[in-house]
């Protein structure tokens, strides 16, 4: 909560969390501390867990900076279909803005 980039690896790690609730909160974490965890977030998108790569789209569409536009563009022929949908949503979140 309190913004501190120094928890962007922890965070990114906690996405794959069993419990909804740690997922949660660290995807609002990510999001608050915004700017310093995209280039980490964008590593993410190739985790092997379709989860992380989900929250990740999520995150980097709710940051919404235009670095992440080219992860996100080949994250929508991602294997999973949340993948590609939250990769979807982040890509109009990022080209609105």
């Amino acid at each position: 909560m309190i913004g501190d980039a120094r928890a962007v690896e922890l965070l990114i790690k906690a996405l794959e969390d069993d419990g909804f609730f740690v997922r949660t909160n660290a995807r609002d974490a990510l999001i608050m501390i915004g700017e310093p965890a995209v280039e980490p977030l964008i590593q993410a998108m190739h985790d092997e867990d379709d989860d992380v790569r989900e929250a990740a789209a999520v995150v980097l569409g709710e940051i919404g900076d235009a670095r992440a536009i080219e992860p996100l563009t080949q994250a929508l022929e991602d294997e999973d279909y949340g993948v590609r949908r939250a990769a979807k949503e982040a890509l109009e979140k990022i080209r609105g803005k």
